[in-house]
Formats: structure tokens, C-alpha cells, sequence
């Protein structure tokens, strides 16, 4: 490859990584318009949609952007290598292509100068008249030069318009990037609005896009995030509006709980508004909100808003009175109101709280458990800590309920003894219903790494990944046992088919091989693994893993 090229298969490699460099190889027939430019080179690749790749070249090596999800994300995608690749493959200087493109460039620029105002004036008549975009666009410049609020409103309401994008009233992915751009260009009309002087129109147009928006937006595909994120500089467009405005606060707080109380794809931030709503503003928008939360108490989108205006005015009273009107069954608005009065600096009110949340709670929310145990050790307080984990235990013997018991035991310096009744109980629920309880019991002394208990009573109560993980754990100090394991969990596999299966069956083999060889009966081994071969013949994908790890 020659030395001229700024960036080599390698850059691509690495830039890419294998996977991405791999299937990057599949869509070189699909890069198409190449154009390479002094400082860039830019294409098309036709994937599920058509996707527009730009790869910057320079000494550090090649980066890409794609329009494809992952590339959005981004990463270095198999298009940007697609693109690499055609460049590699079709040139053998680049930097020629490169001068080629500067001249080109340059040829441009010099018959532009050339040209008469009149030339120039048709020349953009004629683009004009062949693309509605670019017509649109510069109409749009045209009324933010002489200030024209009528045409700025109107150009806004065509850029905001779906119809140019959806097929069938739908805008589809690919297409929501560029309907995404045309609602950038929006925000940027009103922002000139603002900055000439017209803050008060700023605000009527940019309410205007809103409701377009909302309207438009669940008959488009975003799942890319872009038309939400335009929606959001719209959002903020018309808070630096307000601001620059000054409309009557209790107009806009009316409209602001209007459009709270309706939930909507992106939700308005009414702190935004705070300084321009003032008391009587934020007054206007509480009677609003209390009003619709009277009249359905039970609506949460009422509730969330009222409780979020209390919690902007820093009442806490007044905010643990509205949380406490519906209280659930597991003790998470307990929790809820115990962080509001934590948050406030009542440190005693919040654990009060809590503690009668774990009290009332059927099964406390494992969040509002931790907040007490930790607040208990917190205060040293590591008996009480102990009994809040013990009576969570009896309610609930999970794994990690018995690691929590634990660690509040040790704590307390009880673990022996504790660890005693727990196992204990785990292992009566083990011998009334083993097929739901007793992988606990079995879990709970493997995470004792109590090895030798847990074999013991595995028998009859542990599951197949519990007898794994056991014959893992023993494979060394006892293989017979632990081969006796690894070959009766590749009985039931054989008659299963599947890349997962099969994958399975080699990792058991080569922990069985392992054993064998401790046993020094690898004639066994060989046998066994000749047997399962003529079995499983017919697999090939197993054949072709067996004979990967030489099995």
C-alpha cells in the first residue's frame, strides 16, 4: 500500500474493532457517491436504509460518522469501513484524489467570482425553482433580514410541516434526521426573533411549534432520539423567549399547566419558568394543578405535579401531608417521605418514617430496608440493625436476605449463632418444598464457601447449576466426585440440539478431561469422548467445537 495514503486497513482495524472491520467487508459494493475532499471523504452505504458516512483523514489516524444507530452512538461502524476500504481499493494516491478535489474546489470558486450579479441572481433562481428545501430555507432568511413576523411564522409552520418526510402520515427512521435538522432550523428562526427585538412574537411562534410538535411526534419513528432532542432546544427556545418577553405571568402559568396536566412526549420544566412566572405565576399553575388532583385524586400525573410544586415552594409539611394521603402496601412512599425529610435536615421525622414503613409493609421495598439498617448502623445503633434483618428473613429467605443477615450479624459480632438458625430454617423449608425452597439452602452455604455442607446436602435438594458449581469447587481434592457430576449432567444434553447445548457439552467434557487425568485414566476418558462422538455424529457444530478443544 503506498506510503501516501493518510490512513491505512490497520487504522480501519483498529478504529473499527474486529467485529464492526469484519462485517465492514460484506458492504464495499454498497458505497456509493464517493467524494473525496481535501480534509474528508464522504459516501453513501445501502444498508436497511441509505446511510451517510464522512470519514476525516489526518496524521493520528481516521475517524468516522455515520447516520446508522450504532454509528449515532458513536462508534466506528461497519459502513465507515465499507467507506475505507472503497477509498483504499479505488486509489492509490489519495492525496492525488485529494489535490484533484482541491482543484476542483478552486475551479468552482474562480467561475463563481467570475459571474455578474445578474449570473449569480439567475443562478440561484434556477436552484430555486428545482429544490423546494433550499427555496424554503433562504425564504426563511429573506424574513428574518426585514424582520417579517407573518413570514417567519409561516416559513416555520412549512419546516415543521411532516408531509415533505412521511410516507403515508408516518415519518419512517430514516427520515426523522433530516425532519430533526429542519426543526434545528426552526429553533434558530425564533432565536433571531428574540435577539431582533421581537421576544413577544418569539413566544407566540415558538407555542405555535409546540403544538405542531406534539401533534406530529407519535407519527414519527425516533427511535434515534433526534426529533426528541430537537423537540427539547424548541422547549428551551421558548423559555428564553418568556424570559426576554416578560408575558403576563398568569397567562403563561396558565398555559404551562395546561400543558403539564397533559402529558405530552417531552415534559416542560417548570423550574425553567420560575423566575419569569414569579409568585403569582406559580400560584396560577398550584390552583390549576390542585383543582384537576381534586377532581381525580387518584391520577398520578396530578399528584406528581402538586407534589413537585410544594417541594419548588419548600414546604415539607405540606408535601409529607400529600404523600401521605396514599400510601402503598410496601413501604416505598414511606421511604419517599423519609428522603423529602432527610433532604430537609429532619433526621429523626425521616427515620420515624421509615420505621413505620417496615412495620406496616407486608414485605418492605428492599430500597426502604437498606435505609433503615443503614441509618441504625449509622447511629451505631447495630443490634437494632440485626433485628430489622432478622425479622426481613423470616418474612422473605432469599439469598439476599441471608447475605444482608449476615452482614449486620457480623457487625453485631452474632454471626455464629445466627448463621445457626438460618441455615436452620432454610433447611426446614428445604425438606417441605425443596423444589422451591432448598436452592437457597444450598446457595447460602456456598456463599459461606462452606464447600464440604453444601455437598452434603446437595443430594436430593440442589439443582444442576448448584451441582456445578459444587463439582467446580471440589474437581481438585475430589475428581472421582466431581466426575461422577460433570458426566451426569451431559446425559440429558445429548438429546438437544443448539449451539448453547453444544457449548455446554465441550465445557463439561473438558472439566470431566480434567478430572480423568488426575485420576490417571485417561484410557476412560478416551473412551467415553469416542462413544459420544459416534453418538453425536450427526451434530457437525459439536463435532467442529470438539475438535477446537481437542476433545
Amino acid at each position: 500500500m503506498a506510503k501516501t495514503l493518510a490512513f491505512t486497513k490497520r487504522d480501519l482495524r483498529l478504529a473499527a474493532g474486529e467485529r464492526s472491520y469484519d462485517r465492514g467487508l460484506d458492504y464495499l459494493d454498497c458505497v456509493g457517491d464517493l467524494d473525496v475532499t481535501v480534509g474528508e471523504v464522504t459516501a453513501t452505504v445501502a444498508g436497511s436504509a441509505d446511510y451517510e458516512v464522512t470519514l476525516a483523514m489526518g496524521r493520528g489516524g481516521v475517524t468516522g460518522d455515520c447516520s446508522c444507530p450504532y454509528g449515532l452512538e458513536g462508534n466506528f461502524c461497519k459502513h465507515c469501513v465499507a467507506v475505507g476500504l472503497a477509498v483504499l481499493s479505488n486509489a492509490t494516491d489519495l492525496r492525488s484524489l485529494q489535490a484533484s478535489a482541491q482543484t476542483k474546489a478552486q475551479s468552482l470558486e474562480n467561475w463563481l467570482a467570475s459571474l455578474t450579479r445578474e449570473d449569480l441572481l439567475d443562478l440561484v433562481r434556477e436552484q430555486i425553482a428545482e429544490d423546494r428545501d433550499l427555496r424554503r430555507r433562504l425564504e426563511l432568511q429573506a424574513a428574518k433580514a426585514a424582520r417579517d413576523v407573518p413570514a417567519i411564522s409561516a416559513r416555520i409552520v412549512d419546516l415543521l410541516d411532516v408531509r415533505d418526510y412521511a410516507r403515508h402520515g408516518y415519518i419512517e427512521y430514516a427520515e426523522a434526521f433530516d425532519y430533526a435538522d429542519q426543526v434545528g432550523e426552526a429553533v434558530t428562526a425564533i432565536d433571531t426573533l428574540i435577539d431582533v427585538g421581537n421576544a413577544r412574537d418569539a413566544v407566540s411562534i415558538a407555542e405555535e411549534a409546540i403544538e405542531l410538535l406534539m401533534n406530529a411526534y407519535n407519527n414519527i419513528d425516533d427511535s434515534s432520539g433526534s426529533v426528541g432532542d430537537a423537540m427539547r432546544d424548541v422547549l428551551a427556545a421558548h423559555v428564553r423567549a418568556c424570559v426576554a418577553a416578560r408575558p403576563d405571568p398568569v397567562g403563561l402559568g396558565q398555559y404551562l399547566a395546561d400543558k403539564l396536566l397533559h402529558p405530552a412526549p417531552i415534559e416542560f420544566d417548570l423550574n425553567a419558568y420560575t423566575e419569569v412566572l414569579g409568585p403569582t405565576g406559580l400560584a396560577k399553575v398550584r390552583e390549576r394543578v390542585t383543582d384537576a388532583w381534586s377532581r381525580n385524586p387518584s391520577g398520578w400525573t396530578e399528584k406528581h405535579l402538586v407534589e413537585s410544586l410544594i417541594r419548588a415552594e419548600g414546604d415539607v409539611d405540606a408535601l409529607v401531608e400529600v404523600m401521605s394521603a396514599d400510601l402503598d402496601n410496601r413501604g416505598y412512599t414511606h421511604l419517599r417521605i423519609a428522603t423529602e425529610l432527610e433532604r430537609a435536615g429532619r433526621h429523626d421525622d425521616a427515620l420515624t418514617w421509615a420505621e413505620r414503613g417496615v412495620r406496616e409493609a407486608a414485605q418492605p421495598d428492599p430500597r426502604l430496608a437498606d435505609y433503615v439498617v443503614d441509618r441504625y448502623q449509622t447511629a451505631g445503633r447495630v443490634t437494632d440493625a440485626l433485628d430489622t434483618r432478622r425479622a426481613l428473613f423470616r418474612s422473605s429467605r432469599t439469598l439476599l436476605a441471608y447475605q444482608q443477615l449476615r452482614e449486620a450479624a457480623k457487625k453485631a459480632g452474632a454471626w455464629p449463632d445466627v448463621r445457626a438458625g438460618a441455615l436452620k430454617a432454610l433447611r426446614a423449608d428445604a425438606s417441605r418444598r425443596p423444589a422451591r425452597r432448598g436452592a437457597v439452602w444450598i446457595d447460602a452455604l456456598l456463599d459461606d464457601d462452606d464447600i464440604a455442607g453444601a455437598w452434603q446436602a446437595a443430594p436430593g435438594v440442589a439443582n444442576e447449576p448448584q451441582w456445578l458449581r459444587l463439582a467446580d469447587a471440589v474437581a481438585v481434592t475430589q475428581p472421582a466426585d466431581a466426575l461422577t457430576v460433570y458426566l451426569r449432567l451431559i446425559e440429558p444434553l445429548k438429546g438437544l440440539t443448539g449451539d448453547p447445548t453444544y457449548q455446554q457439552i465441550v465445557r463439561l467434557l473438558v472439566a470431566a478431561r480434567a478430572c480423568w487425568l488426575r485420576l490417571s485414566k485417561m484410557d476412560e476418558y478416551a473412551a467415553y469422548v469416542a462413544a459420544l462422538r459416534t453418538d453425536q455424529k450427526r451434530k457437525r457444530n459439536l463435532m467442529h467445537l470438539l475438535d477446537q478443544h481437542k476433545l
